[in-house]
């Protein structure tokens, strides 16, 4: 740490901030239905959500290094994969490699990721679909006539991807009205930079404000995870009961307790807190 008029400023790199946010997200407690240091599934432990952020770190540092985004997230799940409980944060690496490449030159905004998600290429796209190689990955089924685009194809899908002259971007485009991270990928990532606020804004721990504003997110839409894995109708429970916590009607530790027994994770949810955790440690969240 030093002191910068006044104020005290990290010395952590852009990388290691990507990091730590999704050490302290997965830290966060009660987060309802998620892993978090309290919770856990009999096949899915928070040991996992550790050792995939450390197996994300070279991907990471690839995006913060100016690399192409796609090689860069391909390499961080690749990294993340590496533990036996499978997909940890496939999403959430989604949301941090283009926050991670914008952050590189010192400048973070909404702005900027938009801009660096419009300079994706095909071959960004390309290695996307190489990334669902790495892990099993919930996603719905294509839309009719893009049976050769679906995401689980992986690199089979590539010739259909380089013939139509799709980008990354152009992906996420085509999700974007059915999947939570996709939609921050076309908005400039709206709800990360208004999230980062809200944990800026808070005090205490800062896993305890990760908890507090993953309430908060899951109270104002459907989760998209929720939704691919159960159905809208349980991911609109979900979110009215959230606004219940909100409002004093339920506990989060209740819920947290449930939805584990329920098998339902606002996966998507989580994802978002933890692009937040990593734009408010950039902003001078301290830890």
């Amino acid at each position: 740490m030093v002191r910068v008029g006044g104020a005290t400023v990290s010395e952590r790199s852009v990388a290691q901030n990507a990091q730590l946010a999704l050490l302290l997200e997965v830290s966060g407690t009660p987060k309802p239905g998620n892993v978090d240091r309290e919770r856990e599934y009999d096949d899915l432990r928070f040991e996992h959500f550790m050792a995939g952020a450390v197996g994300a770190r070279p991907g990471l540092d690839r995006a913060a290094a100016g690399d192409p985004v796609g090689p860069a997230f391909e390499a961080a799940v690749d990294g993340m994969a590496d533990q036996s409980g499978g997909n940890t944060q496939f999403g959430a690496l989604l949301v941090l490699t283009p926050l991670a490449a914008a952050a590189a030159d010192g400048r973070l905004s909404p702005s900027d990721v938009d801009a660096v998600v419009h300079e994706t290429t095909v071959e960004d796209a390309a290695a996307f679909y190489r990334a669902f190689e790495h892990v099993d990955v919930a996603v719905d089924d294509p839309p009719d006539g893009l049976e050769p685009l679906d995401v689980r194809r992986g690199r089979d899908a590539i010739p259909d991807l380089r013939a139509r002259g799709l980008t990354l971007l152009d992906v996420m485009q085509s999700s974007a009205d059915v999947d939570g991270v996709a939609a921050e990928w076309v908005s400039g990532f709206e709800r990360v930079f208004e999230a980062s606020e809200w944990l800026l804004d808070g005090s205490g721990p800062v896993a305890d404000r990760a908890s507090d504003v993953f309430i908060e997110l899951l109270a104002a839409e459907p989760d998209t995870f929720i939704v691919t894995r159960q159905d809208r109708e349980t991911a609109e429970e979900v979110q009215r009961r959230a606004q219940a916590v909100l409002e004093g009607a339920e506990t989060a530790t209740g819920l947290a307790e449930e939805f584990v027994e329920r098998d339902i994770n606002p996966g998507t949810t989580a994802d978002l807190v933890a692009g937040a955790l990593f734009v408010a440690l950039e902003r001078g969240l301290e830890v």
